[in-house]
């Protein structure tokens, strides 16, 4: 047990916590950090030669407030200090040591975008929530979401990320990329995570997003067609799922006033199952405040989604009371 500065004393006599910091107690409780650290250990440095570098957990710590808060390396390191939440949940003491700066922090994010680790992340937590039993199985939605990216070419090339691309959404162009995600359909948690350029239609990643044994699979009516593409018909497990994709509402059939409208039914019902998609979305979009790219290249973006959905799924996991143990 550390022991208690005066600011801890004087915090802990408030009479409200804030929301940030019950959000930071929430993360903090339920993140496996002993799995998450020994999946840095091996490309870490060892501290042989030059200075001792900071724990592993401090920077992963550091960098996870940088993806939850969307902050630059500068404003985290700037937040860290101001905020007596974010320094309660870093564990640093001014006493004994002080923030990593921008510099130090910059390359711990390199190296975790150059190691994949943020999908090391993501798939660690699918594996204990099929351990604990929260995951289930058998059901798939798949959907995708646009997410902006700076147009303007004032750098150094003169030109804008060359793996971003334009695409028209209605009435509106939008330049960026697109997220694609297979959701569980029993509970609601993003078991795979693609990215892509925004001009990619949807239903040509849907088969990156499906698991071995999906019975069933819901999507929107961008997925319609999706039993008669080349690489579904090819498989003997993808051709055996059942689609139940949503129709467009302008294309059901019209019928009297007295009748019953089974086609709107079966529409609200697959709707119904579906709408689970949305909800991850509206966490790393609202509340992460992912909505436009933050880095150049698709590499990084993924790397960063996968962060955030792995954090979306513990989120999602505690609100509901649940917990990584087995049940």
């Amino acid at each position: 047990m550390k022991q208690e500065s005066f600011s801890d004393m004087e915090y802990s006599c408030r009479k409200k916590k804030t929301k940030r910091e019950e959000f930071l107690e929430i993360m903090d409780e339920i993140i496996p950090w002993d799995e998450w650290v020994s999946l840095i250990v091996p490309h870490y440095p060892t501290g042989k030669r030059g200075r001792p570098p900071i724990e592993i957990e401090t920077m992963l710590r550091m960098y996870l407030l940088q993806c939850w808060f969307n902050l630059s390396d500068e404003g985290v390191e700037d937040a860290i200090y101001d905020s007596y939440a974010m320094r309660k949940f870093m564990g640093i003491s001014f006493f004994e040591q002080d923030v990593p700066d921008a510099t130090t922090l910059l390359h711990f994010r390199h190296l975790l975008e150059d190691k994949g680790i943020g999908k090391l992340f993501f798939d660690a937590i699918n594996r204990c929530l099929e351990q604990a039993g929260r995951m289930m199985r058998g059901g798939t939605i798949v959907d995708a979401t646009l997410i902006s990216a700076p147009s303007s070419t004032k750098n150094a090339e003169k030109k804008r990320d060359p793996e971003m691309h334009s695409v028209k959404k209605g009435n509106q162009w939008h330049f960026g990329m697109k997220c694609h995600t297979g959701v569980d359909a029993g509970s609601g948690f993003v078991h795979t995570v693609e990215a892509t350029a925004a001009n990619v239609h949807d239903i040509t990643v849907a088969a990156k997003l499906l698991r071995e044994d999906d019975g069933v699979v819901y999507g929107d009516s961008a997925y319609l067609g999706i039993e008669k593409r080349e690489e579904i018909k090819n498989s003997l497990q993808l051709s055996a799922i059942t689609y139940r994709i949503n129709h467009r509402p302008g294309r059901l059939p019209k019928v009297s006033d007295n009748a019953i409208d089974w086609e709107r039914y079966i529409e609200n019902q697959k709707s119904s199952v579906r709408c689970k998609v949305e909800h991850p979305y509206r966490i790393v979009k609202n509340i992460f405040g992912f909505r436009k790219a933050v880095y150049r290249g698709l590499r990084k973006n993924l790397n960063r989604l996968h962060v955030l959905f792995a954090s979306t799924n513990l989120y999602m996991l505690a609100r509901a009371g649940g917990s990584l143990s087995p049940a």
